[in-house]
């Protein structure tokens, strides 16, 4: 009896899950624009604030939450499958 002959090629792909969580940035003049407008007023500096959002992110009290559902895509840097037996990324 003749064997049929199966063919496959691995493809890399990778995971990316998205997490959502607040953080409450302290308004301070760290924050605010370094000069006024010409009614002298100052305002916040929103990329300043945001610099200070993700440095209150990264700490280890965050309380990430899943925001949606992992997107699947393909690698954009293909390579050959990792020979280790450890691997997560086995061939199925």
């Amino acid at each position: 009896m003749a064997e049929n002959k199966t063919y496959s090629i691995s493809v890399r792909l990778r995971r990316t899950t998205y997490e959502e969580t607040f953080v409450s940035v302290p308004v301070t003049d760290a924050l605010r624009q370094n000069t006024p407008d010409a009614q002298g007023r100052y305002f916040l500096d929103g990329a300043k604030v945001m610099e200070a959002a993700v440095g209150l992110g990264t700490g280890p009290d965050t309380n990430w939450r899943p925001e949606g559902t992992p997107v699947v895509e393909p690698h954009p840097v293909q390579t050959a499958p990792n020979d280790d037996p450890g691997d997560s990324g086995k061939i199925h």
